[in-house]
């Protein structure tokens, strides 16, 4: 329930008065951390000035992004002053309230009556600054954290009863009646002028903190076969200190940096559902340059809640699975602070082996593989069923966001049964000609039952400038310093690469 008290007149609006305005709180939910929510404030005013007290807000509203005005346009609504209180009374900030104050304390002891002693409230313990928290920077935060950690004795109560001091309370403190201004509840207290006197419905907008949702995929694959079926959840955190009673929710994809008011993008699209008359738990849409994705249902969402919901499911999508060696193990935080001709003169560079044969999946995000919808940023969770129908977790990776029609390959893990073996064997460093001549051997050994293709990669890590003088297998060139052999091994076969590559400057 949401209370909004004016001139000393408190309006309990309840859900289903709220309904019957024809008004429902919206809430879009950001991937990076923070929401937006609609509301709406039932608000009687008069000529002049106006003080308006709203008490359902978050308690990680951001005070500055604070939108109220009359959707109808009849009445022009001035802000004179918003004062935002996100800390509401606790027995820590009471006892700051009273401090120097003498009070009562309610000693229960077992066995004993119960008795009432007054002490006087010498020190408080430290109460955070939770609006503070949010604002400033790390130095404030550890600052503030220190001076209310309760294991230490500079933040410790101190109370004094019958003319001795305790670094304790004596018991359950009993305090006297709230004054006025005392808050319950994370509060809006704004000073409101209008020009036209009335009842109206107000809309309310913020952004706050304390929400985030992201993607989740669970991949199943049969036990011969590398076609997949995919479910997508959404899972939604709510740790804002507001619940929030059956909602509209939408979820923003993408990475905003400021969110411009354009219209809805057009081509609405529908996933979620298996075909024939099943209604789809999200629609999507194209908004500026993100994409929103809506709950078809309204839902509530409690305070400190995680909710998901199933948003997509695909079955039978064609993939590949990609075994690719990538031989040069190299250490990047032994060689940060180099410059590029520094490492490019270092005999020892790039001649660490790693032995590892990588695992990948590959499937295209297209319509004609059942899929062909933008899929946001999320954890990938591979499954494969054994010969028991058992599934099986064989590994795990995040994807980006990703539009329609684009390719998807996630590392799963390395392959047990595929063995690579790289070793320079010969160096060659010219000063005279600007010219390094390097020659490496390249082994991969299939122990499996059945064929495997090795795509062997190595990266031309020296100089910008190379050429490839001799190689005993071809090679494609993926990108200025990148090529790739393709090996096809038999069962319980090694193949060997070689190959040399000049760098001049």
């Amino acid at each position: 329930m949401k209370t909004i008290r004016t001139y000393g007149r408190v309006l309990a609006l309840t859900l289903t008065a709220q309904a019957a305005l024809g008004a429902s709180p919206g809430l879009t939910i950001y991937n990076q951390g923070f929401a937006v929510v609609r509301d709406t404030v039932p608000l009687d005013l008069r000529v002049g000035s106006n003080n308006i007290r709203f008490t359902d807000t978050t308690a990680h509203l951001e005070p500055d992004s604070v939108i109220l005005r009359d959707p109808a346009g009849k009445h022009h609504l001035q802000i004179i002053e918003q004062n935002f209180r996100g800390d509401p009374i606790s027995q820590p900030l009471l006892l700051a309230m009273n401090e120097g104050k003498t009070i009562e304390f309610l000693v229960e002891r077992q066995g004993q009556p119960t008795v009432i002693v007054k002490g006087r409230i010498i020190r408080a313990p430290y109460v955070l600054h939770s609006s503070g928290l949010r604002r400033y920077a790390s130095e404030y935060q550890q600052r503030q954290s220190a001076m209310a950690n309760p294991y230490a004795m500079e933040n410790t109560p101190i109370v004094e009863v019958n003319g001795q001091l305790r670094f304790s309370l004596p018991g359950q403190p009993l305090f006297p009646p709230l004054a006025d201004d005392a808050i319950l509840k994370p509060t809006l207290d704004w000073i409101l002028e209008t020009d036209v006197a009335g009842r109206f419905d107000a809309e309310l907008a913020y952004v706050t903190g304390g929400m985030s949702w992201e993607a989740d995929y669970n991949v199943i694959s049969p036990m011969d076969s590398d076609n997949l079926d995919i479910v997508g959840w959404v899972t939604m955190d709510n740790q804002s200190g507001k619940t929030f009673e059956n909602v509209r929710i939408k979820l923003m994809a993408g990475d905003v940096n400021k969110i411009r008011r354009d219209e809805w993008g057009q081509g609405q699209r529908v996933f979620g559902g298996g075909g024939g008359e099943i209604r789809p738990n999200v629609t999507e849409q194209v908004f500026d340059e993100y994409h929103l994705y809506t709950l078809e249902r309204s839902t509530s969402l409690h305070d400190r809640e995680t909710k998901q919901v199933e948003f997509l499911r695909a079955s039978g999508v064609p993939s590949q699975r990609i075994y690719v060696y990538d031989g040069a193990k190299i250490a990047p935080e032994r060689y940060r602070g180099y410059s590029f001709e520094s490492i490019r003169d270092r005999t020892e560079y790039g001649t660490e082996c790693n032995p590892k044969v990588w695992v990948m999946k590959e499937f295209v995000n297209s319509t004609q593989n059942h899929l062909g919808i933008p899929l946001p940023r999320g954890q990938l969770r591979f499954y494969q069923r054994g010969k028991d129908g058992l599934l099986e977790f064989t590994g795990e990776n995040m994807i980006d966001h990703t539009p329609a029609d684009e390719k998807i390959r996630v590392y799963t893990g390395n392959a047990f049964d595929l063995v690579g073996e790289r070793r320079r064997i010969n160096f060659n460093r010219d000063s005279n000609r600007n010219r390094i001549d390097e020659s490496f051997e390249i082994k991969v050994r299939n122990h499996k039952k059945e064929p495997v293709a090795i795509r062997v990669v190595e990266h031309l890590y020296r100089w910008y400038t190379w050429e490839i003088a001799e190689n005993s297998l071809s090679f494609e060139k993926l990108d200025s310093q990148t090529i790739e052999f393709r090996v096809d091994l038999p069962p319980d076969k090694e193949a060997t690469i070689t190959y040399k590559v000049v760098y001049t400057w």
